[in-house]
């Protein structure tokens, strides 16, 4: 095979450290967005955050040969001048300043305490506390009873392993025989004494924490009751626990009723003794944490043009510029090697400026075709939600489905109707008897109202769903309502089914 040299002429798509860059912006959430500017900020020094301040003071720019003591006050303002009391508008910083320090003097002896008090930006203390203060855990909340409870030694060894095999729920995740195994030889446990024990920890509050099984989680809250008035559907709701508790969770009134010689208002009241007790009693003590959501885009309706406006909530991204007095240094530095790592910082600072701008101008005009899109579900709610897809907003922005993806992930928009993100406004369709469309965004709403108003004596199954959703012209497989009906966490009709009463 001969060697030799050949050229080629062709085109080939690259992707430039700037596209990856605004690629990558675009599919950032706004808390990972606002991570990043951090980031960028503390890195690149040709970045500077535009404080709310600075923008106050843009109307009206200070002399640049002002001294700095007589722009302090603008400059560390925490409140705008409309906020302030007549006390604050009469303080001064020279005022109070003196001109030399005594070397153990504290900060009440230079600041006064109406200027200590008005400091403290607004910061309600109860809240503050509820935000620094780390959340109980139900092995705490054992614990602290525990420390309450008087006990043996011995005893409390038992009981510290018991409280630590206990999980958030409350259920005991290893048996008696392995806590026995486990135990250290020297104390000499007995089995009978690591039950005793457990018994005593599930008195503990919340009652029937520590349970072995659903049956002893419910028995142990059912002993609580000490109403003589409900004693007999106490016994009766104990019954059905400890015999019946299968054909309970299947809502098999007919067999219950025939097995434990109950009647139907005997079974009606003892079921609503069962509905009030906890399966879970240790979920309540640590709950999950809550997680907030900033949305990227608020849509409001003016009531004079009765039209939407769609914008961009600016108060979730931090606000960057570049540095004029560092971005100055660039044409006085001394060396090459000053010269271009200042050089290339700038470069960096436009770009990563120019790639928000564009992030911004993508995920509006994204926003706004999706709003006009489905106006009638803002007007009218999730019932008139229209089909939509992808590729329709990709056609409408002539832009490729995969940066519409993007746009849409992990975004949140604001409507007079809730949060939303904007994925949510997206969803297939089904054909309506009429050759038109249905979004099944739709149809989950409606299938959720006709079960919300069902007759729960005789709850609707999924083939009587199917046939109402006919006779209002929308076809749809039983297969499908019943793959809804479960995105919706709503059970089948024999477990939605009650006793009438």
């Amino acid at each position: 095979m001969k060697l030799s040299l050949q050229l080629k002429l062709g085109q080939q798509l690259t992707m430039t450290p700037q596209l990856q860059q605004a690629i990558r912006l675009l599919q950032l959430s706004t808390l990972d967005l606002q991570q990043e500017i951090h980031q960028a900020l503390e890195s690149n020094p040709m970045l500077e955050l535009i404080e709310h301040s600075d923008e106050e003071n843009q109307s009206s720019p200070k002399d640049p040969d002002t001294p700095f003591s007589e722009n302090l006050d603008s400059v560390n303002a925490i409140k705008s001048t409309e906020e302030r009391s007549p006390q604050e508008e009469n303080f001064s910083w020279d005022d109070q300043i003196p001109a030399e320090l005594a070397v153990d003097s504290s900060w009440n002896d230079v600041y006064p305490d109406t200027y200590s008090a008005r400091n403290s930006y607004n910061v309600d203390s109860s809240d503050y506390e509820s935000r620094s203060t780390s959340q109980e855990t139900l092995q705490d909340h054992l614990l602290w009873q525990l420390n309450l409870t008087p006990m043996s030694e011995k005893d409390q060894s038992i009981a510290l392993i018991i409280i630590d095999a206990i999980d958030s729920n409350g259920a005991l995740t290893i048996d008696i025989e392995s806590i026995h195994a486990g135990a250290d030889p020297e104390l000499e446990i007995e089995l009978d004494e690591i039950v005793a024990v457990l018994h005593r920890i599930q008195q503990f509050d919340p009652i029937g924490v520590g349970y072995r099984d659903l049956i002893e989680c419910l028995l142990i809250q059912l002993n609580q009751y000490e109403n003589p008035i409900q004693r007999i559907p106490i016994d009766n709701a104990k019954k059905v626990i400890k015999d019946h508790i299968t054909l309970l969770g299947k809502k098999d009134y007919i067999q219950i009723m025939r097995k434990t010689k109950l009647s139907e208002a005997e079974l009606k009241d003892a079921i609503e003794i069962i509905e009030n007790l906890d399966p879970r009693p240790g979920a309540n003590i640590s709950p999950p944490s809550t997680t907030y959501i900033a949305p990227d885009i608020i849509v409001t309706k003016h009531s004079d043009l009765g039209k939407w406006k769609v914008e961009l909530n600016l108060e979730t991204t931090p606000k960057i510029r570049i540095n004029d007095d560092n971005a100055s240094l660039v044409k006085k530095a001394a060396s090459n090697e000053d010269n271009n790592y200042l050089k290339n910082n700038l470069q960096e600072a436009r770009w990563f400026i120019k790639s928000l701008q564009s992030r911004n101008e993508t995920l509006l005009k994204v926003a706004t075709r999706i709003v006009e899109h489905q106006e009638e579900f803002l007007e009218h709610g999730e019932e008139a939600m229209k089909p939509l897809v992808l590729q329709n907003i990709a056609e409408a922005v002539d832009m490729h489905e995969s940066t519409i993806s993007r746009v849409t992930t992990q975004k949140y928009m604001h409507t007079p109707r809730g949060i939303f993100e904007l994925k949510y406004f997206f969803s297939s369709h089904v054909s309506t008897k009429g050759g038109g469309e249905c979004s099944s965004t739709a149809i989950r709403a409606i299938i959720k109202k006709l079960i919300s108003a069902e007759n729960t004596t005789k709850p609707l199954s999924d083939k009587k769903i199917t046939d109402l959703l006919e006779k209002k012209g929308i076809v749809v497989a039983r297969r499908t309502i019943a793959k809804y009906r479960e995105s919706l966490s709503i059970p089948p009709s024999n477990e939605r089914k009650r006793l009438a009463g």
